[in-house]
């Protein structure tokens, strides 16, 4: 029996729940994916949908992580490529340039007998058809000006001079065209004859002071770090074919993921929900006591069994209610 509120003249109601409620006291809450107002198709594609973009996400993380990783390994052995197309360039400048030109070096200094020289030529000939291509052999007191080191580049040598152990040490910085990647490798003379031209200006070569003068390239002492070889790469159409590839990974994933939920969808559809939705139609009607359609068990699966099981129970309600009623 209600309780009658007399301040207002309305049925009360216990408290926490709401007027016109159909939730019966002493029931909880059913949870999102068993409220009646969600179709079984809907829950599913609620379900399908929060599936896929879980691992939508998951997979582009991982696609972009290793999509950048391997531009940069890309990018890294061009530039290995290219600091030992350098580094062969310097061995054969030593060991067979140089000798030839011995006599001439006596009356004139000829840049060309410099391994590194000859290395900057080659390579500074071969970034005029890659753009932002370069080698320097940096260094802190060279003997051409135009080697010597910059900000960047210090900094670079400083970490090879504070780890003698360091034999290649990988980068990025900006350039005018974008991100590039660096890979550098220090400059140390292990060679105690290749301090005859660097140790003073005194034991050095008199057309090679005459050249640069008495006050750069001098005082380098063996095994010491002088400088480091640099090799610049650009990353940028790296990386751009990186996310070209990526997106086309996620938009291929996308397609994929459409064409499989409307595959579903149908399946869904036609195999469950359609005979389901007949089912419990027919059972509907039956319950009401109309004339109802007999049950039609179409295949042998779960659905076909449940229609023959909703026929027997049919069959069952009318030979009871027949019963009734002879023996009213």
């Amino acid at each position: 029996m209600s309780r009658i509120d007399t301040s207002s003249g309305r049925t009360g109601t216990r408290p926490g729940t709401r007027s016109g409620s159909r939730t019966q006291p002493g029931t909880r809450a059913l949870p999102w994916y068993r409220l009646p107002h969600l179709s079984l198709l809907l829950k599913f594609n609620v379900i399908f949908l929060a599936v896929f973009v879980v691992g939508l996400i998951v997979t582009g993380v991982l696609a972009r992580q290793w999509l950048q990783a391997s531009a940069q390994e890309q990018v890294a052995d061009r530039a290995r490529l290219l600091m030992q197309s350098a580094s062969a360039v310097n061995r054969y400048t030593a060991e067979h340039v140089r000798p030839l030109l011995e006599g001439q070096l006596r009356e004139r200094f000829v840049p060309e007998a410099v391994p590194a020289f000859s290395a900057h030529e080659v390579l500074a000939t071969l970034s005029k058809a890659y753009e932002d291509y370069s080698y320097k052999a940096a260094m802190l007191n060279p003997t051409n000006p135009r080697n010597r080191a910059v900000g960047w580049e210090e900094d670079v040598i400083a970490q090879f001079a504070r780890r003698p152990t360091l034999t290649e040490f990988v980068g990025r910085r900006e350039i005018p065209g974008g991100e590039a990647l660096y890979i550098a490798k220090p400059i140390r003379i292990s060679n105690a004859a290749c301090l005859g031209c660097h140790a003073s200006p005194q034991t050095a070569p008199a057309t090679l002071v005459a050249r640069y003068g008495p006050s750069n390239g001098f005082g380098w002492r063996l095994n010491e770090t002088l400088g480091a070889e640099v090799v610049t790469v650009p990353m940028v159409l790296p990386l751009k074919q990186a996310s070209q590839t990526f997106w086309l990974v996620m938009g291929a994933l996308t397609a994929a993921f459409v064409l499989t939920g409307a595959a579903l969808n149908l399946m869904l559809w036609h195999l469950v929900i359609r005979p389901v939705t007949r089912l419990a139609q027919i059972a509907d009607r039956v319950s009401l006591g109309e004339d109802a359609p007999d049950f039609e068990v179409r295949s042998d699966d779960e659905i076909g069994v449940l229609a023959a099981s909703f026929g027997r129970m049919r069959r069952s309600l009318d030979q009871a209610m027949a019963m009734l009623e002879r023996g009213a």
